[in-house]
């Protein structure tokens, strides 16, 4: 069994991690970590410390009423996609232990489309 890094837990919801393959699980956010366990494999789990956090950035669309997916990305292990069941509310969660600097929104598909022509 796999110990939570976490001392106290803000929030704990239904989740979708997104890789090869999508995995379903739990999302835990807490005062040392962002965790992510799976529901039908104990040892498939992710423990991301707030001090390897370099971005967390949100795919938004509507102006903000619709976020589908949101991506942590880290110093030295690359990025993770997540999704859960109320994402504002798991944002705000992680709002609390990464700066504000640090939390982005993605970029728009016109933003896309003019930076790849903007680049040529």
């Amino acid at each position: 069994m796999v110990e939570s890094s976490n001392t106290k837990v803000d929030l704990t919801a239904n989740a979708t991690w997104f890789r090869a393959l999508s995995t379903y699980g739990k999302v835990m956010v807490g005062d040392k970590a962002f965790e992510f366990y799976n529901d039908r494999n104990i040892s498939d789990y992710v423990q991301i410390p707030w001090q390897e956090v370099t971005y967390v950035v949100a795919d938004v669309y509507f102006h903000g009423r619709y976020i589908p997916r949101f991506e942590i990305r880290t110093r030295a292990n690359g990025k993770f996609i997540f999704t859960t069941r109320n994402n504002k509310k798991t944002l705000r969660a992680i709002r609390n232990y990464v700066p504000a600097n640090r939390m982005r929104q993605a970029l728009g598909l016109w933003q896309k489309i003019k930076r790849r022509i903007m680049h040529k």
